[in-house]
């Protein structure tokens, strides 16, 4: 059966929401040493893996067969590896990150996601990976940024005692079964259904101790 993947404009433009809500919650932070839905990470770990991976993201683009990312992903590897090789990639990336504060690391963030977006419409049909014969394209890998971006809000929102909810969830249920192919799909709610498939609780920080957070 032809796959149809997420209609390219709901992906960029969702992708820019996602962006604008990190900058704008970003700027309600007075204390970036709160605890976050991400297992360990304060909000200033948060906004540093923001920067590493929006970084990594814009550096597939511009120099895609030497990309760590492509790296990672490129194998026929079970999902649990490829989250356990995403733990050891992240933690390595925080460890050589300078000191600097959140709103620094925010703005790092932005800049880098808006020169992906930015590359992405030339590149949407450009091979990003291959994973188990199926080939991934950059708009694929766009969709599952947008999914990353949104899911980051609400880990910000979260850790601000608020709730967030993305405008085109449907979207977001979408992009995920094509750009995250190494983790299932729950049903239910399109939101709950992306939240529930990253690992996250709907209820944190009720149920904070519990295992979480999957897709970083």
């Amino acid at each position: 059966m032809e796959r149809t993947p997420p209609d390219r404009h709901r992906v960029l433009e969702s992708y820019r929401d996602g962006v604008a809500v990190i900058r704008g919650l970003a700027a309600e932070y007075s204390d970036w040493s709160v605890p976050t839905p991400c297992p360990e990470w304060q909000a200033l770990d948060l906004a540093g893996h923001l920067r590493c991976v929006a970084e990594n993201y814009l550096e597939y683009l511009q120099d895609a067969p030497d990309s760590r990312l492509s790296k990672l992903f490129a194998q026929d590897a079970a999902s649990a590896v490829l989250i356990r090789q995403q733990a050891r990639q992240n933690a390595a990336e925080l460890a050589v990150l300078p000191a600097e504060t959140g709103p620094e690391r925010i703005m790092s963030f932005t800049v880098s996601a808006g020169a992906y977006a930015d590359l992405v419409p030339d590149a949407w049909d450009r091979t990003h990976l291959i994973y188990r014969g199926t080939k991934y394209t950059v708009g694929d890998h766009a969709g599952a940024a947008c999914v990353e971006w949104h899911l980051h809000a609400w880990d910000l929102a979260r850790a601000l005692g608020r709730d967030y909810r993305p405008r085109d969830t449907e979207l977001l249920v979408a992009a995920w079964s094509w750009g995250v192919p190494h983790l299932p799909l729950a049903s239910g709610d399109p939101w709950q259904t992306v939240l529930c498939s990253s690992g996250r609780s709907p209820d944190w920080p009720a149920v904070s101790r519990r295992r979480r957070g999957r897709h970083h």
